[in-house]
């Protein structure tokens, strides 16, 4: 990933529900930064039985999600992937929330991430191309503040962070994954993070 911790030791008074955010966190993290596999594929279809039972846009991303990962092989969706996110030239969708804010790569939201970024002591890891504002290294970053920062201190750390930069353009970007021509595992993907991180929004506005 993009982003070095000093540490991710969860904290004493680490709650179910912050295990259950910072796990939501992780696996987004992974299934951006590259394609599933075999075995997380496998998971996903699993976790879905659980986590996808139930009305509302949360459950219902879950469901739809274990039904893809079960109906697809981790071959297709490596091919789905590099077509979406990679491609020849510009990728048909980007990573990357300067993109989103601007219209170009490694703008003023970048600099403004990387200087907040600093104030939390995380920074870029070596040999990593991935610019700090991939969607995979804000979901990792998010992930270390939900599991180091459980208080109230914590929580208004995490609110910061996440509507400065992942509220602001998190739905365009799953609008843009959605009308991809490539995409069709990653539409379910897109779903479950709208759906996880309206949740947060939500609970966010009220800290």
């Amino acid at each position: 990933m993009s982003t070095d911790a000093r540490s991710l030791q969860p904290a004493p008074a680490w709650s179910d529900e912050d295990r259950a955010r910072a796990e939501h966190y992780a696996l987004l993290a992974r299934l951006y930064f590259a394609a599933p596999d075999a075995a997380l594929l496998e998971g996903l279809s699993r976790t879905a039985q659980v986590l996808g039972a139930g009305k509302g846009a949360f459950p219902e991303a879950w469901a739809a999600l274990g039904e893809a990962a079960a109906a697809t092989t981790a071959e297709a969706v490596g091919a789905e992937y590099s077509a979406l996110f990679q491609g020849v030239g510009r990728a048909e969708v980007m990573l990357n929330g300067s993109w989103y804010l601007t219209g170009f790569l490694q703008e003023e939201p970048l600099a403004e991430l990387r200087e907040d970024l600093l104030e939390l002591g995380l920074g870029r890891r070596e040999g990593v191309a991935e610019t700090e504002d991939h969607i995979a290294a804000l979901a990792e970053v998010m992930r270390h503040l939900v599991v180091t920062g459980p208080d109230d201190e914590g929580l208004v750390r995490q609110q910061a962070f996440f509507s400065r930069h992942l509220a602001p353009w998190y739905g365009a970007f799953v609008a843009e994954v959605a009308a991809a021509p490539s995409a069709s595992f990653y539409v379910r993907v897109g779903s479950l993070l709208q759906a996880f991180f309206d949740i947060e929004r939500q609970a966010f506005d009220m800290v």
